[in-house]
């Protein structure tokens, strides 16, 4: 599968579970709501998923937790906040060229229409 097609896959899961529960929750609730929609949908995904730094070639030990990563190729951060901030879409981006990815969803559930808090994110892709 291409990345736009696991991106619109993602989306739609995203769609459904904001239907059923709505804005206002923690982001949390979203994430294992979204896994078990993708899980219905038997569509492999890692939840929590370590990604290491590296600095001038050596592993610093410290990394970041991509909420999602579907099929092994789209990033997907999850929020449930007021409005996205610069930061939220500059952090998306650096797990990108951290993980080696070229595509990025960062979705905040805390909006009465989900579509206003999907921003769509690329590194690289063509």
């Amino acid at each position: 599968m291409h990345e736009n097609e696991i991106a619109t896959i993602v989306l739609d899961a995203c769609f459904v579970v904001h239907r059923a529960l709505g804005p206002g929750l923690f982001e949390s609730v979203h994430e294992e709501a979204v896994a078990d929609e993708l899980s219905t949908r038997r569509v492999e995904f890692g939840r929590q998923v370590e990604i290491p730094v590296q600095f001038r070639g050596h592993d610093l030990g410290i990394g970041f937790r991509a909420d999602l990563i579907v099929c092994k190729l789209v990033v997907v951060e999850f929020k449930s906040v007021e409005s996205i901030v610069p930061i939220h879409k500059k952090q998306l981006l650096n797990y990108l060229k951290l993980a080696g990815l070229r595509l990025g969803l960062l979705v905040n559930f805390n909006v009465p229409l989900l579509r206003d808090g999907i921003t769509r994110l690329a590194n690289r892709l063509t």
